[in-house]
Formats: C-alpha cells, sequence, structure tokens
C-alpha cells in the first residue's frame, strides 16, 4: 500500500512537474501566414543623371580688315598736282588783261569742263566748266603745268603764244618776264595761247 501511495505521489508530482515546465517553455516567434520569407527592406538609392557637357561654341573667324586702298601715283608731269588731277584743258578763256601806255597785257586761263571735278575741287554753284583749281589753291600752278604743258618757244611751264600764228618775236608781242600765261602786245592782231595738245584760245587785238 505504501508503494502504490508513493507512486501515486510519484506520477502526481510528475504530472504536476510536466504542467509547470510546459508553461514556462520560452514562446516561439509568430510567423505570419501571408508571408513565410522574411523580407528585408532595401534602402533606394537614387541614381545621379550624369550633367551633359556643354556643346563648345566655334569660336568666331574674324573678318579680316580691308586693306588700305594704295594711294595711285601720280603720272609724269603731274609733279606737286595733287588728287583729283585735272581731266583735259577744253578751253582756254584769253583776254585782254590791262591796257596799258607802252603795252597791253593779255591773260589766259585754262578751263576745264567736267561737272563732277569742279564740285571735288571747291566749285560748289554746279558749274560745268572750271579752272583746274581754285584761286589762291597751293597747287594751282602745278595742276596747270601739267595740264598745259610747257611753252615752245620759252620752256616755261604754260602755254605757248602766238601772233597770227607765229610765235611772239619780242618786237610786236613778248612773253611776261615771270608769268608764262600774261603776255605783252605792242601791235593789233589776233592773239592766241595754245597748250601742249593744241586746245588754244584767242583774242583781237586793236590797238
Amino acid at each position: 500500500m505504501k508503494t502504490i501511495g508513493y507512486g501515486g505521489v510519484a506520477v502526481a508530482f510528475l504530472l504536476v512537474g510536466c504542467h509547470t515546465i510546459t508553461e514556462e517553455l520560452p514562446t516561439q516567434p509568430t510567423e505570419t501566414p501571408s508571408s513565410p520569407v522574411l523580407t528585408v527592406p532595401i534602402p533606394k538609392i537614387p541614381l545621379s543623371t550624369p550633367t551633359p557637357a556643354p556643346t563648345p561654341k566655334a569660336s568666331p573667324t574674324p573678318s579680316p580688315s580691308p586693306a588700305p586702298t594704295p594711294t595711285p601715283t601720280p603720272p609724269p608731269g603731274a609733279g606737286a598736282c595733287g588728287n583729283p588731277l585735272p581731266p583735259p584743258v577744253t578751253r582756254m578763256n584769253t583776254k585782254i588783261h590791262l591796257r596799258g601806255p607802252v603795252h597791253w597785257t593779255l591773260d589766259t586761263t585754262p578751263l576745264v569742263h567736267d561737272r563732277d571735278y569742279c564740285r571735288q575741287i571747291g566749285f560748289t554753284d554746279g558749274r560745268t566748266e572750271c579752272p583746274v583749281r581754285t584761286e589762291g589753291s597751293p597747287d594751282r600752278s602745278a595742276c596747270e603745268a601739267y595740264a598745259i604743258g610747257k611753252a615752245d618757244d620759252t620752256g616755261r611751264p604754260g602755254p605757248t603764244w602766238y601772233h597770227d600764228d607765229s610765235l611772239c618775236n619780242g618786237t610786236d608781242c613778248e612773253n611776261h618776264s615771270d608769268n608764262q600765261y600774261l603776255l605783252w602786245v605792242n601791235v593789233s592782231g589776233y592773239y592766241q595761247a595754245c597748250t601742249k595738245d593744241d586746245v588754244c584760245g584767242g583774242v583781237q587785238v586793236d590797238k
């Protein structure tokens, strides 16, 4: 009887002990039935967009500076006559300049017919005929010499004077001592002043 009693006590002890052990076991982690795989969130790494390299701009091609217009070489005989050079003489304006007691003095002026040229050298009144330079122009003598040439008898710059188609002989007429554009006349007759190109202008003297 004692043996059984102990045995019953032992069984009861075991049962009680088993119940206690079961209650003290650690709780198992609860699994989500719908997600048997453990999901670990991965942080999203932003992708950097490469900055496009700027399109190189073509360097502007510098425009070449225009070459300066060379100054034309004056033709032979121009001397100190500058631009614009006179065009060909078209008329010699010859007239009586002075009536003296001993001799008369004739004067002649070469003229050109060119409206644009006259305007360029200072005649702004629209004239078409003018001297080769304005009065007082520093290169007037040089431009007249270029346009007329030299006298056949004296070799000086200026016109060649004629009395009735003959060169002056110093008696009937005489070239002025220091101005080839003036002539001293002592007798009546037809007097002409001519250029190197035989453009002449005359005047009748009745002395």
